[in-house]
């Protein structure tokens, strides 16, 4: 699960433009095609990791057209707290409208999250709108994400405990129960003069339901919580290449998320919340 994009999904649409940079005397696109590829060393999404803290690999597509409207897909595997049975894949489907207003723009769309093969109770449909600029070297962009009550956000579990009832042929404590979920973030990144490096930074915070959703997972987990990463990319020279390192934490302490066990940590036995240096090497198309 993700925004639109996760901070690492973002960083490289960043290091694709220059790769569909057109020349000066070249007509403007009608339609543009630009995409990009990843392997990172765990998906994390708003601060938790997808991938039971173990290697993913991403890829996305975006078709845009000239008036602002645009739409795309993205995909990564899964694993641990992230699975959902099938491919155990997660495939994102988004659209949305995309607009220059004063020094910046305003981008409002809809992504569906959803899990080939997998169960459909726990596809979800999340509206997003934000606002991009500059203030002299730094890019910024302000974001707020509202997915409406859903199945696949509600507290179908009170417990880890419940939720590992249920695989086991038992019952939902609230089976069908829907729920809504707030995320509000803003991401900031500069590039370092004279060098191929960008220096990012991320927070976020997340407002939705304090249990476990109908596949023993939560879009919120804890219900209220922050997540941050600060992180560096560099551009290979010559090529489509951008390497990326990034520390990605939570304020989602062992105390506060205890209820969610087993559930909420990785084969190793470690919180998915925890603090994670995660890196990256991506290629733009």
């Amino acid at each position: 699960m993700k925004l639109s994009l996760t901070i690492a999904g973002a960083a490289l649409l960043v290091a694709a433009q220059p790769a569909f940079a057109q020349d000066a005397t070249d007509p403007p696109r009608e339609i543009t095609v630009t995409g990009s590829v990843a392997l990172v060393s765990d998906y994390r999404f708003r601060g938790v990791s997808q991938s039971d803290e173990n290697i993913a690999v991403q890829g996305g597509l975006t078709v845009s057209h000239s008036s602002g409207l645009y739409a795309g897909t993205w995909a990564s595997n899964l694993a641990g707290w992230g699975t959902f049975g099938g491919s155990n894949t997660e495939l994102d489907l988004y659209a949305g409208f995309k607009k220059p207003i004063g020094g910046g723009a305003i981008d409002v769309g809809l992504t569906w999250y959803m899990y080939p093969g997998g169960s459909d109770k726990t596809d979800f449909a999340e509206p997003y709108v934000k606002l991009s600029g500059t203030i002299g070297p730094l890019s910024l962009l302000a974001g707020v994400a509202y997915a409406p009550k859903q199945e696949a956000l509600g507290n179908w579990s009170f417990t880890g405990a419940n939720a590992q009832d249920v695989l086991a042929g038992g019952d939902y404590d609230r089976a069908g129960a829907k729920d809504d979920n707030l995320y509000l973030w803003g991401d900031a990144s500069a590039g370092v003069p004279n060098t191929p490096l960008t220096l990012k930074g991320h927070i976020g915070y997340s407002d939705g339901n304090p249990g476990l959703g109908p596949n023993g997972t939560s879009v919120a987990p804890t219900g209220k919580y922050w997540d941050w990463l600060l992180g560096a990319d560099m551009a290979i020279k010559g090529t489509p290449l951008t390497v990326g390192v990034a520390y990605a934490d939570t304020d989602i302490g062992k105390a506060e998320s205890a209820y969610l066990l087993p559930n909420f940590s990785s084969a190793k036995g470690k919180s998915i919340a925890d603090a994670q240096v995660v890196f990256s090497v991506s290629a733009a198309f």
